[in-house]
């Protein structure tokens, strides 16, 4: 079974897009997802028609297809919090152009946190805010994020998604991302995966299915913390989650990996190489982190 894998990369303002193809190529992968933008921030470069230009030609010669890239919308975006309403509305709208003009299709959205709101208040805020936000000739789908359930963060339960799906008018315009580390961190036991996709397809439906991060846990499952840990080093483990990304339910879905950067000697390095090149080979390098240092140094 041929997989789609990739990792988060950068976009900086001097490559933009560009400088992400070519990050992702280096870690052997076929797709990636980025930030448009510093993801705390509203500070934003303007996307350079030239660049993308570049990075879809550099695409389309190593065999990337634009449909599997993704873009994730900022953490400052809080949907679930109507008392920043209009700045929630604007700003991803405007994220949503941008992502637009780079070609790409797919934008994972945090639902948000109702910070005390209660949860019925809460995914109602998210509903009337993408009520708002999406028209029908947007070509995007807003890809809500499964949740660990930290703090009063929605979206941890796969009914919770279904109710803001249900709600939202234009709902042809939703899909779902789903986050290990999330889903282990807010109950769901992966090492019965298949039954996790049967209660999706039951309560969702696997067609809403869009993109999975495949994050392993450095939390035991149910403990709602959300910890990323590096593919295999964590309380998922390794197996488990070559299951996730070699099931065949999943044929043809985009993986992406958001583990953390590797510290030696004080500075931080990327581990989706190596990281990928063991799940494209299905066995564990017990080495991961040491073979990840020998490659920097």
């Amino acid at each position: 079974m041929s997989i789609i894998i990739g990792s988060h990369v950068g976009f900086n303002k001097d490559k933009q897009m560009l400088g992400s193809v070519i990050e992702s190529l280096s870690y052997g992968a076929n797709t990636f997802m980025f930030y448009t933008g510093a993801p705390q921030n509203t500070n934003r470069k303007e996307i350079d028609a030239n660049l993308t230009i570049l990075a879809h030609n550099l695409m389309e010669k190593e065999n990337i297809n634009i449909n599997d890239v993704i873009v994730h919308a900022p953490y400052i975006i809080n949907l679930a919090n109507d008392k920043n309403m209009d700045f929630n509305v604007e700003f991803l709208t405007q994220e949503i152009d941008r992502v637009q003009s780079l070609g790409v299709n797919k934008l994972v959205l945090h639902p948000g946190s109702h910070v005390g709101l209660g949860e019925e208040v809460g995914l109602n805020n998210i509903v009337e805010a993408l009520n708002k936000v999406l028209k029908e000739e947007m070509n995007i789908t807003i890809c809500l994020e499964t949740m660990a359930g930290k703090g009063s963060e929605l979206g941890k339960k796969f009914e919770e998604l279904k109710y803001i799906i249900d709600n939202v008018k234009l709902n042809n315009k939703l899909g779902v991302c789903l986050d290990t580390c999330h889903i282990n961190d807010s109950g769901y036991d992966i090492t019965n995966f298949d039954k996790i996709l049967d209660e999706f397809d039951n309560i969702i439906g696997l067609d809403r299915l869009k993109v999975v991060h495949v994050n392993d846990s450095k939390n035991e499952k149910d403990s709602h913390k959300d910890r990323h840990e590096n593919f295999g080093l964590g309380h998922i483990g390794f197996d488990n989650l070559i299951n996730v990304i070699y099931n065949d339910r999943l044929k043809g879905i985009p993986m992406i990996l958001e583990t953390p950067y590797v510290d030696i000697d004080g500075k931080k390095y990327a581990p989706y190489k190596q990281e990928i090149k063991m799940i494209k080979e299905k066995t564990f390098n017990e080495n991961l982190l040491k073979s990840i240092e020998d490659d920097n140094i």
